[in-house]
């Protein structure tokens, strides 16, 4: 059975190739987006038993994988969901004679502008067997048509994702250097070892290769003087774990509600820990403590993982808030993400995304940096104001902390 697409919606495929339209053109197309399929693919709404079938499907793309209990987490355990006016869905499977062949999660988020409450939903997990790609639009029309929803992200789009999301009228996030990522390497070694296996370099010429460019790397480093250092001894650093996440945590993010209006999302003392406790996930995050005289101005929380393809091994800074965004407290907290990332083992320190004066504070360490192919970030808010509004990049505090990108294993 060959899925063609004018079963589809032809309409919207013709929008999606021409990517300039109308919001009254893509609304009608997108009406007409089908359930199912007269070929025999079916779409329905996800349901805990087909944690096995999503799980198959997903290691056999070679995305990474999930458990049971953290789908428990995200749509029984989430301070989300009795937000909501409506069922929300965990998302939409594609069934051919009764094998799941695609799959699209929605995962629930709390959200704020200013002092107003929103709900989001968060595209997440995105799997399509490559013969039924055509019908994935199918998916992502299911995800926005959900009723209810105040505000649609997808934070971990790949390009044809994101022209996919156009197509329904999200737009890119308002920040045109989120798609650079800033790093350290922190082990040239292993980090020349990575890149030797990308281009498929081995035997005695990595050997060679690998020595002579790990001395050139720490040459060049220590030439250009790249790197995090402590400036001062004003602020001190801690590090303690997710379950210690108390009230004066709660306090910075109070502070920060009632400041300048932006686009938040929720950082109470139960939501970061309940964002930060993965069930299955092999690394804990580490959560950094900035305080002067005792008081709390900040805090970082940094993940590490290993890519399976690669063994990378990298420390993502996941979240960092600091009142005022104090330069000073920024560049203590990122000082110690990067000895806590270097004590770990780990071969380089990414920071993705922040709003730029964030990132201009790290800019003087020299930090590296890679563009990804195309903005990973999508946003639609219901309300046209509200959209209007995240049209400006100030409206923004966008990091990994947003979406799904640090929410799953």
């Amino acid at each position: 059975m060959r899925a063609t697409e004018p079963n589809l919606s032809s309409a919207l495929l013709k929008l999606i190739r021409r990517r300039r339209f109308s919001s009254e053109e893509a609304a009608r197309a997108i009406s007409n987006v089908p359930e199912s399929d007269p070929a025999g693919i079916r779409q329905r709404a996800v349901e805990f038993a087909d944690f096995e079938a999503v799980s198959k499907l997903k290691a056999q793309l070679g995305l990474s994988a999930d458990s049971v209990e953290n789908w428990h987490r995200l749509w029984r355990d989430n301070d989300a969901i009795p937000l909501a006016k409506n069922p929300l869905p965990k998302g939409w499977v594609m069934e051919v004679q009764g094998r799941v062949v695609g799959y699209l999660g929605s995962i629930p988020l709390r959200y704020h502008y200013g002092s107003t409450p929103l709900l989001a939903a968060t595209a997440s997990g995105f799997a399509v067997e490559p013969a039924y790609r055509a019908f994935s639009i199918g998916l992502v029309a299911s995800f926005y048509r959900q009723k209810g929803v105040d505000l649609f992200l997808n934070t971990t789009a790949i390009e044809s994702v994101g022209r996919l999301a156009q197509a329904f009228q999200a737009e890119a996030l308002p920040q045109d250097d989120y798609d650079n990522v800033l790093f350290w390497i922190l082990d040239a070694g292993c980090f020349l070892d990575v890149i030797a296996k990308k281009v498929g370099v081995d035997g005695n010429v990595g050997t060679v290769g690998r020595t002579l460019g790990t001395l050139a790397v720490r040459a060049e480093q220590m030439l250009r003087q790249r790197g995090p250092r402590t400036t001062g001894k004003e602020f001190r650093v801690t590090q303690t774990g997710v379950a210690a996440i108390g009230g004066d945590f709660e306090e910075i993010w109070q502070r920060r509600l009632a400041g300048r209006p932006c686009l938040l999302a929720d950082r109470d003392q139960t939501q970061l820990r309940w964002h930060f406790t993965i069930p299955g996930s092999v690394e804990a995050a580490v959560v950094l403590r900035c305080e002067r005289d005792g008081y709390l101005l900040g805090y970082a929380v940094v993940r590490v993982d290993t890519q399976k393809e690669t063994g990378l091994r990298r420390a993502l800074l996941a979240d960092l808030l600091v009142e005022n965004d104090i330069p000073e407290a920024i560049k203590s907290l990122v000082a110690a993400a990067h000895d806590l990332a270097k004590a770990a083992g780990c071969h380089v320190l990414e920071v993705l995304g922040f709003p730029k004066n964030v990132r201009r504070v790290l800019l003087p360490w020299k930090p590296y940096s890679r563009k990804y192919p195309a903005c990973p970030f999508y946003f639609k808010a219901k309300d046209h104001d509200l959209h209007k509004i995240l049209r400006r990049e100030e409206s923004w505090y966008a990091g990994p902390f947003d979406g799904d990108t640090t929410l799953v294993p």
